[in-house]
């Protein structure tokens, strides 16, 4: 790591705690030193000692079109003159919302939030005051924001049933929370049994990418699905990461599974803070001011965050071979990272979905919580380091997934691809 990067570690340590702003950032699953980014174009990013690096984190997932995309950053300059946030609407979130609704199957109405955090925090709530009752079925591993009642098996927290992965987190208000393994209908059948006609809601990943990239097993979301309507309840599809990204239409265009809300982030504010959550009209209109579930926020809708994704969706909207031509770029670089484990016999699991992957250093399938933590994660350690060494900017953790962008060449994927081989040589 460059000595600037380590130097800057150093003075942020002493005004922000572990010197970073989301703990990911820290290294310290993989050890060392976090690098400090400068600036980023296209399928790079460049670090303040000057290193250049092909990007595969993109902001962990919404940079889809690449860094610094020329009419993303234009449209920002552009409505940047005008203000920056009035508290008051505009005509952009009305655009938004319209843009969103026609995108996404199940939506009827929307509300704009800053983050996938409040957008996951506010449907829960929402599906509370709708259906009158408190208990949430969430699934281990799928990680949906650091609310308080969320904060149980998400991802790489503590794995006990029913103990929040957080300190801070009152043991009274995570009573209400079941988590259940995730890609098993048939335990989801038997809690609804016991517990069906007081769970208010059931939210999910439907492609999971908070313990690395799982993709659902056949008919897992269509059982959600179908028991969430035997017993009343409110389906939530957490697609803060997939939406936008597996399809423009998110994973349940790409699945034909419909939910009941829908959680959005990353990709629709093109690299700026921005959520969404909507859905049924019969259940949006419990919403404050027309209804008596509260939620607010200063800044939703700002803006510089709306123009961003309304540029992005654009984009991503205007050209159909996009989605198609992600797919085979992800395709060709995990085939050939497989094949290259094989060459070296190195044990491990790939997945991908669409423009999202995922390598466990795992001898067996990975489809669920428990399987993902049997990877290999010292060995994952050394692979990350090698991996950057190389110019190639991985995720610091096992797990997490990885996107390729509209800006990743060829020639790119070609680089990548012996990085990948040198790297699992050096194991």
């Amino acid at each position: 790591m460059g000595k600037k990067s380590q130097d800057l570690l150093h003075i942020a340590q002493r005004y922000i705690p572990g010197g970073v702003n989301s703990p990911v950032r820290s290294f310290k699953a993989v050890g060392g030193t976090p690098l400090f980014i400068e600036r980023g174009f296209g399928s790079k990013i460049y670090d303040i000692d000057g290193n250049e690096y092909i990007d595969y984190v993109g902001s962990w997932g919404p940079m889809i079109l690449g860094h610094a995309h020329p009419e993303v950053i234009s449209a920002i300059k552009e409505v940047s003159d005008k203000g920056t946030s009035f508290g008051a609407p505009t005509h952009l979130e009305v655009k938004m919302a319209k843009m969103i609704i026609e995108a996404v199957p199940s939506i009827d109405m929307v509300r704009l939030v800053n983050s996938g955090t409040e957008a996951t925090m506010s449907a829960i709530r929402l599906a509370r005051g709708f259906t009158k009752r408190d208990k949430i079925i969430k699934f281990n591993g799928c990680y949906h924001g650091h609310a308080d009642n969320l904060l149980v098996q998400a991802g790489s927290g503590a794995s006990t049933f029913g103990i929040p992965d957080s300190s801070g987190v009152p043991q009274d208000l995570v009573k209400s929370t079941i988590s259940l393994p995730y890609n098993n209908i048939e335990i989801l059948k038997d809690v609804l049994e016991k517990t069906g006609k007081d769970v208010a809601c059931i939210i999910v990943e439907p492609i999971a990418g908070n313990m690395g990239v799982i993709p659902p097993k056949k008919d897992f979301l269509q059982g959600l699905r179908k028991l969430t309507k035997d017993y009343d309840i409110v389906l939530i599809f957490d697609e803060v990461i997939t939406g936008f990204r597996v399809s423009y239409g998110g994973a349940q265009e790409l699945y034909n599974v419909m939910p009941d809300l829908t959680c959005l982030g990353k990709i629709i504010g093109g690299g700026l803070p921005v959520g969404a959550y909507g859905g049924r009209k019969d259940i949006m209109k419990h919403i404050s001011p027309l209804g008596p579930v509260y939620q607010a926020g200063t800044l939703s809708g700002n803006p510089i965050a709306i123009t961003a994704g309304l540029k992005t969706l654009k984009i991503l909207s205007s050209n159909k071979e996009i989605y198609n031509e992600l797919d085979k770029k992800a395709e060709v670089l995990c085939k050939d990272m497989s094949e290259n484990s094989k060459k070296v016999g190195i044990p491990a699991y790939f997945t991908r979905v669409g423009s999202m992957f995922c390598i466990f250093f795992n001898k067996e399938e990975v489809f669920d919580y428990e399987t993902a933590k049997k990877s290999d994660t010292r060995r994952f350690a050394k692979y990350f380091h090698s991996m950057i060494e190389q110019g190639i900017s991985i995720a610091p953790s096992q797990f997490e997934a990885g996107f390729v962008s509209t800006a990743h060449s060829y020639q790119d994927i070609e680089k990548t691809l012996s990085a990948n081989l040198t790297a699992l040589k050096s194991l």
